[in-house]
């Protein structure tokens, strides 16, 4: 009954004008935050054919309910999962069920539809009909991808393979699931499947995270032991996506401002079983960074406030709205040029990857190519030549992820890299020029800003070394 309580709660602040979902939903303090959120953007989503059946069947009369609460429970009853919990809230949805199921068939009837996505409106089908797949990142810090597998088809499942082309994750339906094509630790499950109250998500085996969400840590690919600055960590899941790829050993610095936010991280990467780590509430536009603490910095994640235009969930009007207004993403914009500014700063730093959840060219290319003109010591580097979808001209370096051509939620990444100098060793006292390839690039006479990046192969021995045992519950 929490869940559906909270999902109403912060429905009504929605309407109310006092925030964003996203924002609402991390301050909420809710255990299960992922169950949260898809509850209250799938309700939103399908808000106005919820109203209509609401009305058709005087639900609120019948049952005294308040008008988000009854929102969330006919959504989960009709279109969701199912609901979530028992007692006589389930007794009295259950009651009406029956009405409400002819209620939902009468307006598809009538608008000559049959699936239920069908009864969205345009500027609700972000996905354009395509149901992002279930992405599933096996935690290699408590178990192996192997382990997970064979988990998994113990319980029923039906293991597929790797996936051979993008259209494979699409595929899915009930419960077969196979790897993905792009990212070793990922599995892919059908859109419906639902991990929020298995084991293997409650013990910190696996992490739910969109696969887009994923490239950042997986590329940056920052070395065993090394030192790395998460610069907005919060709510965690690429820090401990970089702590796995680190095998929990080195540094890794996690900063964000809101404490409640910092707060929930610190409990997720508990359950992850990250060690490595060390948080701080504080602003990363305020750390230092010629503090001896980060002297030994050479990677840093940076994954700023963004208008969270690419997620596909968001269907709370703040995405048109800020499309609409410039000066909210021209503010956007200038905060996190800040932040990628500052982040280059860090005297021995080689490799930053920059994202957001966000479309729009002013939170993405525009502020890489801003950066690049006050950095001339940094280059892009051309990132998954084989990734379908670039970032816009001239910026093809970059990647864009979306629905229709990665089925994924938006995204964006870029990786800089420091230009190697006649004297890696005196980084701290000149700055660094061009004059050589950086270590383990092909030779070349000019340095290009084209010059293609795979995930180096040091990546695959790693994973092909022993890896850590599952642990026994």
């Amino acid at each position: 009954m929490a869940l559906y309580m909270k999902a109403a709660e912060i429905l009504d602040k929605v309407e109310q004008k006092k925030g964003a979902v996203k924002t609402l939903v991390y301050d909420s303090k809710f255990q299960n935050i992922k169950q949260l959120f898809a509850l209250v953007c799938e309700t939103q989503k399908y808000s106005p054919v919820l109203q209509e059946i609401i009305e058709n069947t005087r639900l609120l009369k019948e049952t005294k309910l308040r008008h988000n609460l009854a929102k969330v429970l006919v959504y989960d009853l009709l279109i969701g999962q199912g609901i979530k919990c028992g007692g006589s809230w389930k007794a009295m949805m259950l009651k009406h069920r029956s009405r409400l199921q002819a209620a939902l068939a009468r307006i598809k009837v009538k608008r000559k539809v049959s699936r239920n996505q069908d009864l969205l409106p345009p500027s609700a089908q972000h996905n354009n009909g395509v149901d992002i797949p279930r992405y599933v990142r096996v935690n290699t810090l408590k178990t192996t991808v192997e382990d997970v597998i064979d988990y998994l088809k113990r319980e029923g499942f039906s293991y597929q393979g790797a996936a051979s082309q993008l259209e494979d994750l699409c595929s899915l339906s009930g419960k077969t699931f196979m790897s993905d094509l792009h990212l070793q630790d990922l599995l892919v499950f059908s859109a419906k499947m639902d991990f929020h109250d298995h084991y293997l998500y409650k013990a910190g085996h696996i992490i739910l995270q969109d696969k887009a969400s994923c490239l950042p840590a997986y590329l940056l690919d920052p070395p065993v032991g090394g030192h790395v600055i998460d610069a907005c960590a919060a709510p965690g899941n690429k820090t401990s996506h970089l702590a796995a790829i680190m095998k929990n050993k080195g540094k890794l610095f996690a900063f964000d401002i809101d404490t409640k936010r910092l707060s929930t991280m610190s409990t997720l990467l508990l359950r992850a079983g990250v060690t490595c780590h060390q948080l701080a509430n504080e602003d990363f536009l305020k750390v230092d960074p010629l503090s001896p603490a980060y002297r030994d910095v050479t990677h840093i994640l940076l994954d700023p406030s963004c208008s969270g235009s690419g997620m596909v969930c968001l269907h709370d009007g703040s995405s048109e709205e800020q499309e609409h207004d410039p000066e909210r993403l021209k503010a956007l914009a200038a905060f996190q040029l800040r932040c990628l500014n500052h982040a280059l700063k860090f005297p021995k730093l080689q490799h930053l990857v920059y994202s957001t959840c966000s479309i729009h060219p002013q939170e993405n290319e525009e502020v890489v190519s801003a950066c690049l003109e006050n950095n001339p010591d940094f280059r892009l580097i051309h990132l998954f030549p084989e990734w379908p979808e670039r970032g816009r001209d001239p910026l093809t370096q970059c990647l864009r992820a979306s629905t229709t051509k990665t089925f994924t939620h938006g995204f964006f990444v870029a990786m800089l890299e420091r230009q190697a100098t006649p004297n890696s060793e005196s980084l701290d006292e000149q700055p660094p020029s061009i004059s050589e390839p950086s270590a383990g690039e092909e030779e070349q006479v000019e340095v290009s800003v084209d010059e293609q990046f795979q995930p180096p192969a040091a990546k695959k021995r790693r994973r092909n070394r022993k890896k850590p045992k599952k642990q026994k519950s």
